[in-house]
Order: C-alpha cells, then sequence, then structure tokens
C-alpha cells in the first residue's frame, strides 16, 4: 500500500492511524456483528459512539458548560444561514469582516435573509493582511460580528479575535483544533469537519446557550439551534459514519497531547514552508507576517508558465493536490494537523530541487 501526501484543502488528509481503526471496525465493530453505518443512531452503542465524540472534543477546545455543541448537517456554507437567522430573532443585522472569498460568501447569505453590512475589509491591501482590531465600527443595530478566522482560499488567518459588544460568530472550518482557543470569546463557532476534524458530512457548531432563544419565529427546523440543542443533534438521522470518525480523530488528539501539542508542531511546519518561501527566488506568498495562515500556505511561482510542470513533477513525486484554487492560481499547501512534518519536509525538499533545476 502507498500513501502519498495529500495536500488538499479539502475533504482534505486524514491520520494513518485513524483510517486503519475505521477500517478494522468498518465490518463489525467492536463484536457487535455489524458497521458503525448500520447502526441505529439511538441504540445504546451509537449514542456512546456520539457520547464520548462530544466529550473528546469539549475537552480538546476547553467547551465550557454554558456552551451547547452540535454535529449538524449541511456544511459550513448552511451555518452562514443559521447564524443569521438563528441570532436576528430579536432585531438587528449581522456585521462582518471581510477577508475573503468563505467571508463574502457568509455576508451575501446574511444579506440576503437578515440584512448585513461590512464593517471593515481587507479589500484595500488585496486581501494580503487581516483588519485590526481599532478598524472595527459596528453599526448601531449589529446583531452580531461575524468572521472567517482563516481564509482557506487566500491564506489569510487573524492573529486575534476581535473584541465588540455583540456576540461573535467565527467560521473556524479550516483552523479549528490547530491551537488553543478561548471559547468563552464567542457566540458561536462552527466549523466544517472535512479540512481539520473528518471527513465530510457533518459540521461542528459551538454555541452560547442564551443565544438559543434569538432565533427568527419563522427559522426552518433544521437551522433551528435551540431544536437541535434539545434533540442533542438527533431531530433528524445524523451524518452517523461522519460523526464516529470525527469522534476517532479527537481520540488521535489527545494522544498526540491535545490542542497545545498540535499548535507546536503546526506552527513549526508552517514556519518551515514560509521560509523556503521567503528564502526563494522562485516563490512568493504575499500575505503580511502577521496575517499568514499556518493551515493554508498559498504561493506563486515567478514564471506562470511553469506551473503545469511543477503540478505534474510534484504529483509524480508523491505530493498531491498543490493547485491553487481557481480564482487565485498558482499553488497552494494545506497542512492541517493530520500532515506529517516528514509531508512538509518533503515538500520544501521538492519545491528546493524543482528551482534549482527550473530556477
Amino acid at each position: 500500500m502507498t500513501r502519498h501526501f495529500n495536500f488538499c484543502s479539502g475533504p482534505a488528509t486524514l491520520p494513518q492511524a485513524v483510517l486503519e481503526r475505521a477500517q478494522a471496525e468498518l465490518l463489525d465493530y467492536q463484536g457487535k456483528g455489524l458497521s458503525v453505518m448500520e447502526m441505529s443512531h439511538r441504540s445504546a452503542d451509537y449514542m456512546a459512539i456520539a457520547d464520548r465524540a462530544e466529550a473528546d472534543f469539549r475537552d480538546l477546545m476547553g467547551v465550557p458548560d454554558n456552551y451547547s455543541v452540535l454535529f449538524v448537517q449541511g456544511g459550513a456554507a448552511t451555518q452562514f444561514a443559521a447564524t443569521a437567522l438563528n441570532l436576528t430573532g430579536k432585531g438587528g443585522r449581522a456585521n462582518v469582516i471581510d477577508t475573503g472569498i468563505w467571508s463574502q460568501k457568509a455576508y451575501k447569505e446574511a444579506q440576503h435573509l437578515v440584512g448585513a453590512e461590512v464593517i471593515a475589509s481587507s479589500d484595500a491591501n488585496n486581501y494580503t493582511e487581516a483588519p485590526v482590531q481599532g478598524s472595527l465600527s459596528l453599526t448601531d443595530d449589529a446583531a452580531y460580528l461575524h468572521y472567517t478566522d482563516n481564509e482557506t482560499i487566500g491564506g489569510l488567518q487573524f492573529d486575534h479575535v476581535p473584541e465588540v459588544d455583540v456576540p461573535v460568530v467565527c467560521d473556524m472550518s479550516s483552523s479549528i483544533l490547530s491551537t488553543p482557543v478561548d471559547v468563552s470569546k464567542f457566540g458561536v463557532i462552527y466549523a466544517g469537519a472535512q479540512k481539520n476534524i473528518g471527513p465530510a458530512g457533518i459540521t461542528l457548531v459551538i454555541v452560547r446557550n442564551d443565544l438559543l432563544d434569538r432565533a427568527q419565529s419563522s427559522i426552518p427546523s433544521m437551522l433551528s439551534y435551540q431544536l437541535m440543542a434539545a434533540n442533542g443533534s438527533m431531530y433528524n438521522t445524523p451524518a452517523t459514519y461522519s460523526w464516529y470518525l470525527s469522534g476517532l480523530v479527537f481520540q488521535w488528539l489527545k494522544e498526540q497531547g491535545g490542542v497545545e501539542a498540535m499548535a507546536e508542531i503546526n506552527r513549526r511546519k508552517a514556519a518551515k514552508l514560509y521560509q523556503a518561501i521567503d528564502n526563494s527566488g522562485l516563490y512568493n506568498n504575499p500575505i503580511v507576517e502577521r496575517s499568514r495562515s499556518i493551515m493554508n500556505v498559498p504561493f506563486t511561482l515567478a514564471d506562470d508558465a511553469l506551473n503545469s510542470t511543477f503540478l505534474s513533477e510534484s504529483e509524480a513525486a508523491g505530493l498531491l493536490a498543490l493547485k491553487g484554487h481557481r480564482s487565485v492560481g498558482g499553488m497552494r499547501a494545506s497542512i492541517y494537523n493530520a500532515m506529517p512534518e516528514s509531508g512538509v519536509d518533503a515538500l520544501i525538499e521538492f519545491m528546493t530541487d524543482f528551482e534549482r533545476r527550473h530556477g
């Protein structure tokens, strides 16, 4: 069996130990004679899986007792609508910080549903630096502030949590569990699983309990945080296998030493890669240093004519999915928790050799 280094932004690489355990349990889960995929979500065996996954996630994130954790469907993009509808039932509209494509999508959805205002933007610096605290100015009718911690496509990441007098809502899809977070600073945190948690099909939502009664009266049942919290995320049949696999990833993370230990590794991986780019005459990353993502590292080549050669040669070397997003071009290396440091080392070695031969 050959396992290459997968730098895809999502669905992303998973820990090999997790895949091997899931493989071993695929047909017969712990002697029960059936797969987790075949279990009733309300069976005692599956409820134990779900409960442990939530407990481990709470432990890893340090989630306070006055917050609910939801395992929902629809991807993080569904949360653009869910946050808007759950937090504006008592009036007001969304305030949004624009740092790139995903925050823009969140803004458009909120604007369509409840009204929204961009109150700070990275547009003026061509999305190379996140807005600073002093640039924030909420509207008088702000119900909440939404921002995207880490723009997966552009590789722009906040180096602070915005401080405002309304609930802070954060899309952490591509940064969750990569570094410690003070959950108490947020009203809502949400993250699609397929980048840094588990397989596609499930989304994690952390919501402060005092916000559960602020939804629009017309909110669809499947988007209601209050309804999902009251039903243990099982108002309908959840994405059971994705939930199970996410739970295995949480166990793996705890075995690695938790989020603090992963943060040290992640910072080291990112620093190595950025150093290789900065010291090069062929590669470039445009993001201001304080706003550089430690999860998604985009870079361009000095000569675009070399792009196809770089991609074909890197794939032949076992370095997969390095093509940048179609909206920005170039290359992008997503180095989530499950990407081993040896994978980053292999990428740097290839980049150095490629520049020697083509630079």
